[in-house]
């Protein structure tokens, strides 16, 4: 194993964040499978990386209770109920924007469900993390964010930002090293809360699968 690989695993382990390699897609999908129980409460955030993984196909079918938060015809009053039903869920399943060398999560929200399960609620959740997203620090994680996962998942969702033409943030038309706040005034800005997950309270109860193949953005 790659040595730089071997320091963020034991990083995240002094974290206090389980981890588990995975050399590929199909052993990501086994490990998410060993996890997993019958008929377990799961959520998710949007996510690239669980759908190119395979993990999305897991998560929702009907072995277990996927409550589908983007499912055609909800009312608003149901996306919220299942919004609340994060508390206490047996799992939530996610990526990350960008995993730092120290272990160090970082990622960037719009409505912060995400973020706010990663921080509080659900009792495990488990990211599936490609080492495309690896960086060295937390300053070369902002970056990614601004040049990369911002960007895409804004054309993904379809935003009128200036980031989905320019295809980085608009902000680093002017500098090198912005800051969090540095960007558009768009009303469909996608970077709105930051998170950096270190060391937990709970000791294992963020599990990081780390694939050596790179998925989402």
């Amino acid at each position: 194993m790659d040595k730089k690989i071997e320091k963020v695993i034991k990083n995240l382990q002094n974290n206090n964040i389980n981890v588990v390699f995975a050399e590929n897609t199909e052993k990501v999908r086994e490990i998410v499978k060993d996890m997993l129980f019958q008929d377990a409460d799961i959520l998710s955030g949007g996510s690239v990386s669980l759908v190119e993984s395979g993990v999305f196909d897991i998560i929702t079918s009907s072995e277990y209770n996927y409550h589908d938060r983007l499912k055609q015809g909800l009312t608003e009053e149901e996306k919220n109920d299942i919004f609340k039903k994060v508390i206490g869920c047996d799992f939530y399943f996610c990526s990350a924007n960008a995993l730092t060398e120290n272990g160090e999560l970082i990622n960037v929200d719009g409505f912060s469900n995400r973020i706010s399960a990663i921080s509080f609620g659900p009792k495990k959740v488990v990211m599936v993390v490609g080492l495309n997203k690896l960086v060295k620090d937390i300053d070369e994680g902002f970056l990614r964010v601004k040049k990369i996962a911002a960007p895409k998942n804004a054309m993904r969702l379809k935003r009128e930002t200036p980031c989905v033409k320019l295809g980085h943030c608009v902000c680093l038309e002017k500098t090198d090293t912005p800051q969090i706040t540095d960007g558009c005034n768009s009303e469909q800005r996608i970077c709105r809360n930051y998170i950096i997950s270190s060391k937990q309270m709970i000791k294992d109860r963020i599990t990081v699968i780390l694939c050596a193949e790179n998925l989402g953005y």
